[in-house]
């Protein structure tokens, strides 16, 4: 059904099919902002919890208690998937580019609104069942948010690794059938409802941002679904695609055959454009907010828009950089380094161009503009460790410490973040028909901004010196000697 039918313009329409059920793609994207508003909410709350286990170890926290091993490491696989999965990839991607890619292609809705309602409602009940895997017996799983098998593809590897890790699961099944709809509907919408004039070369580069987007989640989502499915059946109905003869508890496990290096291949094809998933509609809005405040056009257009579009399709060649620890050929590895340090190609072309975009423009410091430099400061600062990772000899030392952790979570959480809170300040009123507080919003970003430096850079350093990620704690054993 086009956009055109679904409206029955005119009739009235009750506060349930108005602002619950709705069609509207500008009621959708807010729906999808609050709901990725209470992802962060809950992401935070579990990383909180995360570093107070990490300072005082032994310590009783009120209504949970003294946190556990195994449950630090169920908060820090729910900490990543929610943050990844229902917050980067929702916020940036479903929110603001529900709302505002048709105003800005001159579109009356998205193509579909009717499959546009049920991606959002598939994601509310992919995150509800995230959610319910707290409140099973045994808790949520610990395998980390990659999921590596075989540890997530045999119920008894732990505590957590049952029903929780089933719900897990299906939670991640469901989100990634909601993309599938939800990419679909952007691909459809920009290819098919454009005013009249509006060439693709015309477009504003947040849509570009968002077209790109949703093709890698269309190519990448469906990989991810079909690799839960057959973890799924390796856990409930006896095959051995993920699993090998392995022995547990002094029991041999009913599995032979399979490869746990099957999953890591699947789950990286995905995972690596994943990462472009969450930064690419960052960047999009952050070429905007540049060139506004700097109220000139974008410096080099088509160089921006041929950008995007190498590290769309770059972004497929590089996932065998997270296996280099997996006994890969080094064949395979030296042509994945390659790749890797090409993929930092397109990425400088476009940080110049929004350095170019600032040179000699009058800029306006508004809140949007300080988070799109923001973006900028922390992608760069955390693009620069890439090269370090994508050599083998450097990454194996590296592999699994807080090296790792900096990298990530710079150049993906929080310049992606940066992104989002850029985009917030600039589209509130648009959004709500409300202005926010511009002195609150300087503060926001000033702790915010030193924050996230304060609390990744010395990450770094950390990792250099063979501190290891995922340890609950590290008063057993001197880790941090001689830092």
């Amino acid at each position: 059904m086009v956009a055109q039918e679904a409206h029955a313009h005119g009739e009235p329409q009750g506060f349930i099919r108005k602002y619950v059920f709705s069609l509207d793609h500008k009621v959708i994207g807010i729906q999808y902002f609050f709901l990725a508003l209470s992802a962060v909410f809950v992401g935070m709350f579990l990383s909180l919890l995360m570093r107070i286990h990490m300072i005082w170890p032994t310590a009783s926290i009120p209504l949970i208690g003294e946190i556990k091993p195994e449950t630090y490491l169920s908060l820090l696989t729910m900490h990543g998937t929610i943050m990844v999965f229902f917050v980067l990839t929702t916020a940036p991607q479903s929110g603001f580019g529900n709302y505002f890619l048709p105003i800005q292609i001159g579109a009356p809705d998205m193509a579909f609104p009717v499959l546009n309602m049920l991606s959002f409602w598939t994601t509310f009940v992919a995150f509800v069942v995230m959610l319910a895997a707290f409140f099973v017996t045994g808790g949520a799983p610990l395998h980390g948010w990659t999921g590596y098998a075989p540890l997530s593809a045999l119920p008894s590897a732990g505590p957590g690794e049952q029903l929780g890790a089933d719900l897990w699961i299906t939670s991640i099944a469901i989100f990634c059938i909601a993309s599938l709809m939800g990419a679909l509907n952007f691909i459809t919408t920009i290819l098919d409802l454009r005013c009249k004039g509006m060439t693709m070369m015309r477009m504003p580069l947040t849509c570009w941002a968002w077209f790109v987007t949703a093709i890698l989640g269309l190519l990448a989502f469906g990989v991810l679904l079909s690799a839960g499915i057959l973890l799924l059946l390796d856990r409930n109905l006896g095959t051995s695609f993920y699993v090998p003869l392995v022995v547990v508890n002094g029991q041999i496990m009913a599995h032979k055959g399979g490869s746990p290096l099957l999953w890591q291949h699947l789950f990286w094809f995905f995972g690596h454009p994943e990462v472009y998933i969450a930064i690419l509609p960052g960047m999009g809005v952050t070429s905007q907010l540049l060139s506004t405040f700097a109220r000139k056009p974008i410096f080099g257009y088509r160089a921006m828009v041929y950008a995007v579009m190498g590290i769309g399709i770059m972004g497929f060649m590089v996932w065998g950089h997270h296996m280099f620890m997996s006994g890969m050929d080094p064949r395979s590895a030296f042509a994945f380094s390659l790749m890797t340090m090409a993929i930092g190609v397109p990425s400088a072309i476009k940080t110049f161009n929004w350095l170019g975009t600032l040179y000699k423009a009058k800029i306006r410091l508004t809140v949007p503009m300080l988070f799109a430099i923001g973006f900028v400061s922390l992608f760069v600062s955390g693009g620069l460790s890439g090269p370090f990772l994508a050599q083998p000899a450097i990454d194996i030392p590296l592999h699994d410490t807080y090296f790792v952790v900096a990298h990530f979570h710079l150049i993906m959480g929080v310049a992606a973040i940066f992104g989002i809170f850029a985009g917030t300040y600039y589209w509130f009123p648009k959004m709500f028909g409300r202005m926010m507080n511009s002195k609150l919003g300087v503060v926001h970003f000033v702790i915010t901004f030193i924050g996230a430096y304060a609390i990744f850079m010395p990450m770094h350093y950390l990792g250099m010196s063979g501190n290891p990620r995922r340890y609950s704690q590290f008063t057993e054993v001197n880790y941090l000697h001689g830092l």
